[in-house]
Formats: C-alpha cells, structure tokens, sequence
C-alpha cells in the first residue's frame, strides 16, 4: 500500500503550512503517497469557527474523526511544534488509525505544565524575543520563524501568519501522558537552526517522545516551508525503514 501521510499544524498557522511538503512528496513519488493536512478547529478551511465551548477532549475527537472520514488507515501522522501536544492524545483515542509518528521540532511540555508555561517561562525565561514585548509582533515572529527565509520569503510568510486560532482549551491543557508511545514506532526532525525550540530541548522532547530515530534537517522551525524536498526525503525514508 502506498504511505499515507497525514499532517498536522502548530499555533497560529493551518493545513496551508504543510502545501510546500506535501508537493515535494507527490514529486518525489510520482504521487503514489496519499496525503492529507488536517485543519484545527478555528484555523485554516475551519478558520472563524467559534471554538471557546470546545474541551481537549474534543478537539481530539474532531482530528481524529477527520481522518476517519477521509477513508485514511496505516497513516503516518506527521506534526510540527505545538501539534506535539496533540498528537499523543490523537493516538491514545484510536490506536489503531497510526503506523508511525514523525513530530518535527515539536513541544512535548513537562506535565502540569501548559504550552504556555513551558515555552514562555521553561524554556525561554529569559531574554528571548518570545518574550520581547519591546519588539512589534511582526518583528518577534520574523525572530522566531524566519530566521532561515530570505526576506521575501519571510514577508508572504508574516503574511500568513496568525490568522488561525486553536481553541482556548489547547493552552489552559496541562496532563500530559507520553509512556504510551513507546507502542509505536517514533521518529523525531531535529531542525538545526530552529530559533524557537533549541536543539537541546528538541532532544529533550525526542526522548520524552519515545523517539526510535533522530534526523536533522539543517533548517529553522517552519523546515516544511524553507527545506520541503529534503523534509520530505526525511519522512519517505522513515516510511521506508
């Protein structure tokens, strides 16, 4: 059976985020693979949504669903930044659905921890432009995802950027649970020049993932974007293996 790849996004962005990605596999095999970008609720083709009664536990079940109604079994889920913290939810509901588990430059936050509390304070408690409320928010996302695009790539980018919104739930969730992924085989990109998680704490989270394999791609956080044919040379070859 040809991969089935299901992709899923991270704070302040949509499916659109994975387009590049999935290009670069559909070239590289002769669109043999199946993908499929998931939309969160509230961001990209569910954009405007009002999503404040939503819990986890439903968006959760919306994600899974959406795969389920798109026909999709044996699926590599693929996930980028905070989708970390949805996908180990996302396998514990339908075990079944996932043949593997490939998180790019994900958060795996300490558990009681929210994801705020673990990337504003855990990891950069200190001068970061995260928290540099002296900069414009453009600046500070410029600082963070764009550090490896050239500058017009990196203004159509800015462009795009947080128009998409996760419910309120994803950020006020804090029980974590990650020992069950250890039933799966868990591979974790490492993005070396990632200015929002630092190459030390992608390790952390690798490991805290049960992560089986540790790729680098030499890029920064949005990797699907600025390197999408080498990430997607990554992820057939962990299909492959």
């Amino acid at each position: 059976m040809p991969a089935q790849f299901v992709f899923l996004h991270g704070g302040g962005q949509g499916g659109w985020v994975w387009d590049e990605t999935m290009a670069a596999i559909s070239a590289q095999t002769g669109g043999a693979a199946r993908c499929l970008a998931l939309d969160g609720p509230g961001c990209g083709t569910k954009r405007g949504r009002d999503t404040a009664a939503m819990d986890f536990a439903a968006i959760t079940a919306e994600l899974v669903d959406d795969i389920a109604v798109a026909g999709m079994t044996d699926v590599v889920l693929v996930g980028h930044s905070q989708a970390g913290v949805h996908m180990p939810a996302m396998v514990a509901a339908r075990p079944d659905l996932f043949r593997k588990l490939v998180f790019v430059s994900c958060v795996a936050p300490d558990p009681g921890l929210t994801v705020i509390e673990m990337t504003g304070e855990r990891i950069h408690g200190g001068s970061h432009p995260f928290n540099d409320t002296t900069m414009s928010e453009r600046d500070r996302y410029r600082a963070m995802f764009c550090n490896d695009m050239s500058r017009a790539q990196a203004e159509a980018f800015l462009d795009k950027l947080g128009h998409d919104g996760w419910p309120r739930a994803c950020y006020a969730e804090s029980g974590w649970r990650y020992d069950h992924l250890a039933d799966l085989p868990v591979s974790y990109v490492l993005c070396l020049q990632d200015a929002i998680l630092p190459l030390a704490w992608q390790e952390r989270f690798a490991a805290r993932m049960h992560a089986r394999s540790t790729p680098r791609i030499d890029a920064g956080h949005q990797a699907m974007n600025t390197r999408p044919h080498a990430l997607a040379e990554i992820l057939l070859a962990e299909v492959a293996g």
